[in-house]
């Protein structure tokens, strides 16, 4: 599929990007009590068929969020183990004092919890620059390889290209990396960036 979006509008996809990810971070402060801080450091569009050859073989824990409005499609928010070993520190810290007391079902949902916060404060920031709500289905908590996860939510639409987000979540006691993976329905993704208005200088 060919992607024919106005090369004018292609900075929203920016900037829809940096208004979600502004939004985990005013969550992630809220709940730490830390100033947070989320940057997006790079931003693609991927070929469905190449992802598993440009991914690491690692395991991943996250969660996959599918959207019930247009651009439908899925989100998958994705954390290295060591990331989220780290999630479930920050938020089960108030909850036990021994970390080597939580079970693997409270990290889990601690991990599914994080992933949640991270999808609706992104897709939120969509809704943001495109004017319009976005509801959400129950978040899925996925943990496999990359490439088993990522291919398998690409699987669930019908479009060859994907966007994807690589992100860095910054609290003062703690480095947390995430991925984030976009599969949109193309069509439908491409016809509301192209009706963004463009401000005139």
């Amino acid at each position: 599929m060919t992607m024919m979006v106005d090369i004018r509008k292609l900075s929203f996809i920016n900037e829809m990007a940096k208004v979600g990810t502004n939004g985990v971070a005013d969550n992630m402060s809220k709940l730490t009590g830390e100033d947070a801080q989320m940057e997006v450091t790079k931003t693609n569009f991927i070929d469905v068929d190449d992802i598993e050859s440009q991914l690491d073989a690692g395991k991943r824990v996250g969660v996959r969020v599918r959207l019930l409005d247009p651009p439908h499609g899925h989100i998958l928010i994705l954390f290295p183990e060591a990331s989220a070993k780290k999630i479930t520190a920050i938020m089960l810290r108030d909850v036990v004092d021994d970390m080597g007391d939580v079970s693997g079902k409270m990290a889990r949902s601690a991990v599914e919890e994080m992933g949640n916060m991270m999808a609706s404060g992104f897709i939120d920031g969509w809704a943001d620059v495109l004017g319009r709500a976005i509801d959400i289905a129950a978040p899925q908590l996925v943990y496999a390889q990359t490439g088993d996860i990522v291919t398998r939510t690409a699987s669930l639409g019908g479009d060859d290209l994907a966007l994807f987000f690589d992100s860095d979540l910054s609290v003062p006691s703690y480095q947390i990396e995430a991925e984030i993976y976009a599969f949109p329905d193309l069509g439908e993704f491409v016809e509301m960036v192209n009706g963004i208005e463009v401000q005139s200088a």
